[in-house]
């Protein structure tokens, strides 16, 4: 009752009221009405969506205040030391490596900014997950990286909170809360009978309140410790969650949740009372000992069921399901359901039922400042792990959740306090293990490796998507970062139950993803699952193995590599007898995935470099050694195979797992620990037996014998070579690599980036990311106390970014030094390390340059030796291989082969063998006493006496036994007598001694190993005798048993070859020995190689030094066996070959050259004839001939013609780069903030814009639109390359290329097209007109009439529109093809730009707005022309521009259509400029408005209106003459200009002065006298100078000197000189001088005649000196004065904005960018957008004038054309130059392309960083802009870039 009356009332009153009733000290009653207003206001049963509830929360809460007020209070008691600010996916963040003492701390823009980290190494990065600002917090970061605000330690002066305050929200919020709980749990389906939309329908109705509590969590530490004491209050969450008896609505709720609860154990209540064995009761918290992990039969619980897993693997899996925890476990929580005591507990039950909405994830996590909270809530987390990962598994959207679950896991985990204390109290480790164990248990199958039938392994199935998907991921990140705390792995490593376990859940990858070899026909189906293998052993067991391994570094901590190694091992043999291995791996099978095998090896690494522990009392026995062997000898076997092509139907996925294996993030957890395993095994197993296992498995035996034929059983024959390569590269690594044996980290780093500069150039990031990084692999430091700062600059040099000739744009490089290339350059390194095998071929290319280069040596290298560091004691034993009988047969064997030119040997073979020879003479062994002879080893005694190379080196070998097909050439046909006897008299010598024993050999030592291990192992061996496996099956020649009489020792073979390689018969003389330098053979070929050997071994041994005189001083050629074998032809011709290939390339290139230069010489002169005419043959002589073009399409020469004319191939593009021309040299500065803006008034552009609108206010329209040119914005701008084709040549192309089904850059519909000879882009032709040279000669000559002369005849011209030469007559009723031709370029030219920049006249399309648009096409060509010379033409010269101009041709073009025209003789501004009319009174009367005076008329616009309706060609001294007049005019426009701008009392002063010397004789040359005159005539009338009167005395405090008045007019006049100048140069070429820029006036006017060429001197030129009048200069300037002072309509004001108008412009500059990319960055990513309002997702910059646009946005789309697009077309005029804020590149939009045109902004080391993915500091690279603004300035983006696409209107 009384909560109806509340209810009613006011809210505010209401509140207060409340409030000071619960103030009293008796408050029973005001808890009361409070609970029942409550009661009313927080009904569950009302809709979430009503938002009267959280009104009347607000208001309580605050207690009558208002809420902003309140939360305002609240925030200044704020106590929290911690930022705390919780950020989402995508936010913006910074992470400090230097202050962060956890990988995993990040900070917000806002600390870091407000910190100080300068020089650290810190990056900007986009979050992926989300996360928390670290700020304050000292667990996760040093204190000297907090900011200003965190440092403070703020909590300590804030004042104390008044009991009041909060009084409200104590009362009001846990009912709140519940409420939130209540609708949670009223709206939970559970997930199979509901859609995830009703999941997120009841999200969405929360919204609202979740948000207010995330509202509270922002007012600070006071409220958050209110709301921390409510949401883990027992006693408050026992009263109020628990189903009250008469409330029917809350029973219902409270039964779902148990429900709900019920199933969130790992195994499900039921099944646990089903499972016989589980005698855990329900709800005992502690539980016995035993516990059932995951109920016995796996097929009956609900998970497993829907895996269809057939019948006896399902038993086997069974069996395999139970898994035992130690004893010690007493919390059984893992599995058993949840028990919730706390709203903070049932929330976060709810927020994983729901699947982590974000809105609750960032409230939970904006909680964390308070530190009882993040205890409590961290315990919570850990209590709901099983659960959490459960609900993963089930999830649809796993990769949010696993986003979210981090989000938060990282939180609490990256804490070491924290993470210890819930290690302890909640066993942590425990749960995250077994969970781990459970989640992979889901996906099991049965393994196939080895023994399919009977193999008892499981291995986790890589296809299901918990493993393809990478659900796991946030686990197993978890898992890695609490190992990262030392407390926590010692821990850890100190359970042996869990390290056992752990042990079971790594073998559930041992062997995963086997791969079987397709023999027949190619695989169906490539299946891509390999690469989630590698991931999933690359996450789940090499992170956790380097985390651990972190912990192992010092000697305390030995128990802990023991007890590892123990548990490895035992698995290891678990898994050994599970997949029934004896002792050979099973044919055509490899798995890349043998984690244990790897935990062992990096466990021995570890002990014996950091824990001084001795290798042997690690090592199992020699049995075990020889399995541990073979798995992963098989994987270096197979390597090989894959590369030698004999998987290729298996698909290209093979090729894949074999260049994942060694590639960089993975090689060190992979290839390094497998060869370093193989290291261990090879020095502690039999050498014999290790090197015969490695030939066998590399199937190489049947290769390896003294006969010139075999057969392979297992190999082709083309597959034999690559393999042995394979076999022998192999053994190099293994015993030339020292990463874990005995190098130091600094060593090991400066190899790897040696290797990795040696391929190639790399830039800083590459490099650092192609760097196996050390261990932790969050910890991205490098190992070791060298930084890979300083070890770069030990071993590199640093290329700075440059530009390539065509444009395209290198980054900053490091590049080996030459010091290294000499000493460090290591191939065995590189071969381990590449990924590609041609970056292999790439490295020894490079070092072969750098040998050429500094003179080392010329010819073709081989790979240089390298010495070794020392081993570490406790490897010696690696040493064996290279001194072991096996080994020295096979060299010995292959030097022979290769001698004798047996096929299948090669180069590289024979580097490998000798480089083994060598490492064998650089590492000898130091006990050389135990050399006794073995009596058993029979086989071995004829080949060699002991096993030390030295002594083997000299030994000979006479008789060799071999077993060869009978159609070999050694088999002898009969036996001649002699060869019988000695077979006898030898027969003690020839004991069987060919290589086919390796197999045998290997068996018989297998064999005794065993015995020596367990006597009554003997059945062992395999039933299947040696022999019989080896004999191919039905191979038709039989195999007999032959003596080949041999007679060499590995000496005489060595100098042989060298021989034979230098193809000298002594190229060893006797006493070479005594004069060897032994510098020079560091670096060489084989013949280098072969004499450092030797030396060597001379040095070693006196013995060796006499044999090898012997030896060369017998010398005897060596006689090839067969002459003519095909291999041998082939190896003496290919030099030869080679050579001949090298000249006829020679002859190639050089013909081609001459070609090009003669076609260049002729296709860019096409220019018109006159320019020939003037550059070839002066003007004088008279040219007869015609002009002829080069079609480039057919190839034929000759002239254009009015039936097949001929054309340039031209791009036309609009363009208004010179409308965004400024006055001020400096560029516009991007602004940075808010205060800053850019004003687009006072650019060319607009300024011709306003005028031309003033115009037309006053004047006749058809006049306005003939005084001024338009085209500033969006003119039309020709270039083109030079190349001419005929036009009907051209039509065919462009047919074919419509046809062409090839993917293009352009656009053919649209007339696009690349040029046939050159591919620059086009979109046009230009027809070239036929021209005869007759006309020219003519055409120059002057003839000395006077200047009225000429003016009359100008005049008479204009009269004759239509006369053009006999030629373009055109027969009435046909048109010829060239004029056809030319009225379609015009069409071309008007479709160029848009409507908009070419109407301006008030009725559109009209003759007079044509006449305009066509006169503008010229000018806006004529100026940008003038801008590529750099804005003036000082530097004279035809510029390479002029080169390929067109102006010529585009001017005829125009010409042509403007004699469409003509122009009212009435009008015609020629006679206003050469004749003084009588004024007509009647005129002014005239309703008609009148025409726009001289005065303010653009000069150059007349210039070229008069040049191009005049008749074509026009004589160049009518030219002069036109150019003549109009100087006068623009001379009294600089004059009336200028008197504008001095104050009154000059403008007197100069009136005066001037007015006496009108009479003087030269009167109309001299400026003070027309200065004085134009002063009077302009004051009269309507005074253009009243407006200023008042401004002008305060502005102009200069003095107006006549020198400073004569440099004004001269600036004024040179923009109109320097254009007619250009126009004289295109029309009759004459060339343009070079001068000093203070000279350029004289010498513009000495070029275009208005000075005589004998002139004074510069500085005493006068402007005015230039001038010619043909009548009275003073009534000409009257006229013209009169025409402005009489306007009636006009304003003074408007006059004078007419009459002051500045021609100079500054040349075209985009915009000025900050030095540093963050100040750009910082300021617009978070900006929001003017139109749309948002903050864009794709925000970019225009550059050339600063807008601010939506990149792909849909907000700003207008038509379907998205804002980039738009604004290139408005501003650009379809040009658009766009930064990108969130990439930091440059687009360039084109018209309807648009192309990435890198970036501007490089980081310290010369990088870009695209999309800003590392987030490095950037900088602007000064010289990368001033190229892209060249490339705008000259309208060449199109040329330079390539990589051109449609944009669609996308962008």
């Amino acid at each position: 009752m009384m909560a109806a009356l509340l209810l009613r009332r006011d809210k505010k009153a209401t509140a207060a009221h409340l409030k000071a009733d619960l103030n009293r000290t008796d408050n029973t009653a005001g808890v009361r009405q409070l609970q029942e207003l409550l009661d009313a206001v927080l009904n569950p049963e009302k809709p979430a969506a009503d938002s009267e509830a959280l009104d009347w929360c607000k208001c309580l809460i605050a207690g009558g205040d208002g809420f902003e007020e309140f939360c305002k209070t609240v925030r200044s008691y704020d106590n929290a030391t911690l930022c705390g600010l919780v950020w989402t996916a995508n936010f913006v963040a910074y992470r400090c490596r230097s202050c962060g003492i956890s990988p995993c701390m990040s900070l917000c823009a806002e600390c870091f900014n407000n910190g100080d980290h300068t020089g650290h190494d810190f990056n900007m990065f986009r979050s992926q997950a989300g996360g928390a600002c670290d700020c304050g917090d000292g667990n996760v970061m040093r204190e000297t990286g907090f900011c200003r605000r965190h440092r403070l330690r703020t909590g300590e002066n804030v004042p104390l909170i008044p009991r009041d305050l909060l009084l409200m929200s104590e009362m009001v919020l846990p009912r709140f809360i519940q409420c939130i709980i209540q609708y949670l749990r009223d709206g939970y389906v559970e997930p199979d009978t509901s859609t995830e939309r009703d999941l997120q329908k009841v999200l969405q109705q929360l919204e609202p309140q979740i948000s207010f509590l995330e509202e509270l969590t922002k007012m600070g530490g006071a409220m958050r410790t209110v709301l921390t004491k409510i949401l883990t209050n027992q006693q408050t969450f026992k009263e109020l969650s628990m189903g009250q008896e008469d409330n029917l609505y809350a029973k219902k709720n409270y039964d779902k949740y148990l429900s709900a609860l019920k199933n969130s154990g790992l195994v499900s209540v039921e099944e646990k009372a089903q499972g016989a064995t589980a005698d855990v009761t329900v709800g005992a918290e502690g539980g016995t000992g035993e516990m059932v992990l995951l109920g016995t039969t796996a097929p009956g619980s609900p998970d497993e069921s829907s895996k269809e897993e057939d019948q006896d693997a399902g038993q086997s899996v069974g069996q395999r399901k139970r898994v035992k925890l130690s004893s010690s476990t007493k919390d059984s929580c893992v599995i058993e359901s949840l028990k919730h005591k706390c709203f903070l507990e049932e929330l976060l039950f709810w927020t994983i039922k729901y699947e982590f909405p974000q809105k609750m994830v960032t409230f939970l996590l904006n909680m964390l400042p308070d530190q009882d909270y993040k205890i409590t809530f961290t315990k919570t987390f850990v209590q709901h792990y099983a659960f959490i990962m459960k609900t993963l598994m089930k999830s649809h959207e796993s990769d949010t959740m696993s986003n979210r679950i981090v989000h938060i896991s990282v939180q609490l985990f990256s804490n070491e306090e924290l993470a210890r204390h819930v290690t302890e109290e909640c066993h942590l480790l425990d749960i995250m293990v077994t969970v781990l164990l459970y989640m992979m248990e889901s996906c099991l199958i049965k393994s196939e490796l080895q023994d399919e039938e009977n193999n008892r392994h499981v291995v986790v199935n890589c296809s299901e998507a918990l493993l393809k998907n990478n659900t796991y991921w946030p686990l197993v990140s978890d898992f890695i970062n609490i190992l990262s705390h030392q407390s926590v792995a010692k821990k850890f490593l100190e359970d042996h139950s869990l390290v056992m376990l752990w042990m079971s859940f790594v073998s559930f990858f041992q062997g995963m993803n086997l791969n079987k070899r397709e023999l027949n026909e190619h695989v169906e189906f490539e299946s891509q699952t390999y690469y989630a293998a590698f991931a999933a052993e690359l996450e789940a067991c090499a992170q956790p193995m380097w985390g651990l391994l972190t912990h192992c570094k010092v000697k305390e901590t030995q128990e802990y590599t023991k007890t590892v190694v123990r548990y490895c091992l035992e698995t290891l043999q678990i898994w050994f007898d599970a997949i029934g291995f004896i002792d050979e791996p099973a044919p055509n099978q490899v798995t890349f995935h043998l984690p244990l095998h790897r935990y062992y090896a990096m466990f021995l690494s570890k002990a014996i470099k950091c824990q001084g522990l001795d290798l042997d009392s690690l090592l199992p026995d020699q049995e075990m050694l020889m399995k541990i062997m073979v798995h992963p000898l098989q994987i270096q076997a197979c390597l090989s195979e894959i590369h030698s092509n004999m998987w290729v139907r298996n698909g290209l996925q093979i090729k894949g797992q074999a260049m994942t294996y060694v590639q960089s993030h993975f090689c060190n957890s992979m290839i390094d620990p497998d060869i370093y395993l193989l290291q261990v095994c090879a020095s502690r197993l039999d050498p014999d037996y290790f090197i015969s296992s490695v030939f066998e498995r590399f199937k190489v035996v049947d290769l390896l014998t003294m006969a010139s034929q075999h057969q392979n059983a297992v190999l082709d024959s083309e597959q034999e070579r690559p393999m042995l390569e394979g076999a022998l590269t192999f053994l190099v690594i293994l015993t030339s690599l020292r990463i874990h044996l005995g190098m130091t980290d600094d060593e090991i780093l400066r190899a790897e980036m040696v290797s990795q500069l040696c391929m190639n150039d790399r830039t800083h990031s590459a490099l650092l990311d192609l760097i196996p990084e050390n261990p932790n692999p969050k910890s991205g430091i490098v190992p070791g106390s060298c930084s890979f700062e300083e070890m770069l600059s030990a071993v590199a040099d640093f290329k700075a970014p440059v530009f390539e000739p065509g444009g395209s744009m290198q980054q900053g490089m490091y590049t080996p030094k030459a010091e290294v290339w000499e000493k460090e350059f290591d191939p065995i390194m590189v071969v381990l390390r590449t990924v590609y095998r041609r970056d292999v071929q790439s490295a020894m290319d490079r070092y072969s340059a750098f040998l050429k280069q500094s003179g080392i040596h010329t010819g073709n290298p081989w790979p240089p030796y390298k010495e070794r560091t020392p081993l570490h004691h406790c490897y010696k034993g690696l040493i064996k291989l290279l001194h072991c009988k096996t080994l020295h047969i096979v060299i010995f064997t292959l030097l022979y082969k290769i001698w004798m030119d047996h096929q299948n040997m090669s180069e590289h073979v024979l580097c490998m063998v000798l480089y083994l020879i060598e490492l064998g003479l650089d590492n000898q062994l130091q006990d050389t006493k135990d050399e006794e002879p073995c009596i058993e080893e029979h086989c071995h005694d004829s080949w060699f006496p002991g096993t030390n190379l030295l002594s083997n080196l000299h030994h000979v070998i006479n008789f060799v036994r071999v077993r060869v097909p009978e159609t070999a050439p050694e088999v002898r046909r009969e036996a001649p007598p002699s060869t019988s006897t000695e077979a006898s008299s030898y027969g003690q010598n020839l004991r069987e001694a060919q290589m086919f024993s390796l197999v045998a050999e290997r068996r018989r030592k297998f064999q005794e190993i065993i015995n020596r291990n367990n006597t009554e192992a003997a059945q062992v061996v395999r039933p299947k005798s040696s022999s019989t496996r080896w004999v191919p099956p039905g191979t038709p020649p039989q195999l007999v048993t032959e003596i080949l009489e041999i007679r060499e020792s590995m000496l005489s073979l060595l100098i042989k070859l060298h021989q034979k390689m230098s193809s000298k018969q002594n190229s060893l003389s006797a006493s070479w020995l005594d004069d060897m330098d032994t510098g020079r053979h560091a670096h060489g070929d084989g013949i280098t190689a072969i004499e450092r050997i030797l030396t060597k071994a001379a040095m070693r041994s006196c013995q060796i030094k006499r044999s090898i005189q012997d030896v060369c001083g017998k010398v005897c050629p060596p006689v090839p066996p067969k002459k003519n074998s095909p291999t041998d032809k082939k190896t003496m011709d290919k030099e030869e070959r080679r050579q001949r290939a090298r000249e006829r390339q020679q002859k190639l290139l050089a013909e081609f050259a001459s070609r090009q230069k003669s076609f260049m010489e002729t296709a860019m002169d096409v220019e018109s004839p006159d320019t020939e005419a003037a550059m070839d043959l002066g003007p004088s002589e008279v040219m007869e001939s015609e002009v002829l073009y080069d079609c480039v399409i057919c190839g034929q020469s000759g002239p254009s013609t009015e039936d097949r004319p001929t054309g340039l191939v031209v791009l036309l593009q609009a363009s208004s780069v010179l409308g965004h021309r400024c006055k001020s040299q400096e560029a516009k500065n991007l602004p940075t903030s808010d205060e800053e803006h850019i004003y687009p008034a006072d650019t060319c552009g607009v300024s011709h814009d306003v005028r031309l609108t003033l115009m037309q206010r006053f004047f006749k329209d058809s006049s306005c639109l003939q005084s001024v040119s338009i085209g500033w914005d969006g003119g039309v701008y020709v270039q083109t390359c030079g190349h001419t084709l005929h036009i009907d040549c051209h039509k065919s192309y462009m047919e074919s290329l419509r046809n062409d089904q090839v993917l293009q850059g352009f656009s053919v519909d649209k007339g696009e097209f690349t040029c046939p000879l050159c591919r620059q882009f086009a979109n046009s032709v230009l027809p070239c007109r036929p021209g005869r040279g007759t006309e020219t000669g003519s055409w120059h000559t002057p003839t000395n009439k006077k200047t009225c002369v000429l003016v009359k005849e100008v005049e008479d011209l204009q009269e004759k529109l239509g006369l053009f030469p006999v030629s373009y007559i055109i027969k009435p009723g046909t048109e010829s093809n060239l004029s056809k031709e030319m009225e379609l370029v015009i069409k071309d030219i008007k479709n160029t730009t848009q409507k908009k920049y070419m109407d301006y006249g008030k009725n559109p399309g009209s003759p007079d707005n044509d006449f305009l648009f066509m006169y503008s096409v010229a000018r806006t060509n004529l100026e940008l022309e003038l801008v590529h010379r750099g804005g003036n033409l000082c530097s004279g010269g035809a510029s390479a521009a002029a080169k390929r101009s067109c102006l010529n041709q585009l001017f005829h073009v125009l010409a042509m259509h403007m004699r469409l025209y003509s122009i009212d003789s009435a009008y015609n501004p020629w006679t206003k400029l050469t004749q003084i009319i009588q004024s007509k009174e009647a005129d002014s009367f005239d309703e008609e408005r009148p025409e726009v005076p001289m005065l303010f008329r653009d000069v150059p616009s007349l210039l070229i209106i008069f040049v191009l309706t005049m008749p074509q060609p026009l004589r160049k001294e009518h030219f002069t003459c036109v150019v003549k007049m109009l100087y006068s005019l623009q001379f009294i426009q600089a004059l009336a200009a200028l008197s504008t701008k001095f104050s009154p009392e000059e403008r007197q002063a100069w009136s005066t002065s001037g007015a006496l010397m009108k009479n003087a004789a030269n009167a109309e040359k001299s400026f003070e006298a027309l200065l004085s005159h134009v002063i009077s005539e302009l004051s009269k009338g309507k005074s253009v100078y009243k407006v200023k009167a008042e401004e002008t005395s305060v502005l102009s405090s200069t003095v107006w000197s006549p020198q400073s008045i004569e440099f004004s007019l001269q600036q004024f006049c040179l923009p109109f000189l320097r254009l007619s100048c250009l126009l004289q140069h295109h029309l009759y070429g004459d060339s343009l001088t070079g001068c000093l820029e203070e000279e350029e006036f004289s010498s513009l006017a000495v070029c275009l005649g208005l000075l005589p060429s004998a002139h004074q001197p510069s500085n005493s030129m006068h402007s005015a000196s230039c001038l010619q009048w043909v009548v009275s200069a003073f009534d000409l300037v009257s006229q013209w004065c009169v025409e402005v002072t009489g306007l009636s309509q006009m304003q003074a004001e408007q006059s004078l904005t007419l009459l002051v108008q500045d021609p100079q412009w500054a040349a075209p500059r985009l915009l000025q960018l900050p030095d540093n990319y963050n100040i750009i960055f910082q300021y617009y990513h978070r900006k929001a957008c003017t139109s749309c309002k948002k903050v864009p997702k794709d925000p970019a910059l225009c550059l050339v004038c600063g807008a601010f646009v939506c990149l792909k946005g849909v907000c700003c789309k207008q038509q379907g054309i998205c804002e980039c697009v738009l604004h290139s077309q408005h501003c650009g005029a379809a040009t658009g130059i766009f930064l990108l804020i969130n990439a930091s590149v440059i687009i360039i939009i084109r018209g309807h392309r648009f192309c990435l045109w890198g970036s501007v902004y490089l980081d310290a080391h010369g990088e870009e960083d695209r999309d800003l993915r590392r987030g490095k500091p950037l900088f602007l690279c000064e010289e990368r802009y001033r190229v892209l603004e060249q490339q705008w300035v000259s309208h060449t983006f199109d040329h330079i870039n390539k990589r051109w696409g449609p944009h669609y209107n996308g962008l």
